[in-house]
């Protein structure tokens, strides 16, 4: 199990998986704004998105887990 953690607060602009989907590593998980500048989170590996800890329009802290990969 991998858990995505921010590297910075912001807010959630695009969730772009669900709880389920297969993802491959590098493909684009959700964007956050912060500064007004979009930072895009990627996959470290391939696998299943286990579990969602965020949704769009969030407001997120730096270390918050976003989701979860197994």
């Amino acid at each position: 199990m991998t858990k995505i953690e921010l590297e910075t607060g912001g807010s959630v602009w695009k969730l772009l998986v669900a709880e389920g989907d297969v993802v491959v590593e590098g493909q684009t998980l959700f964007i956050l704004e912060v500064m007004k500048m979009e930072v895009p989170y990627e996959a470290p590996q391939s696998g299943t998105v286990t579990t969602l800890h965020i949704a769009e329009g969030d407001s997120v802290a730096e270390d918050d887990v976003a989701l979860e990969i197994g």
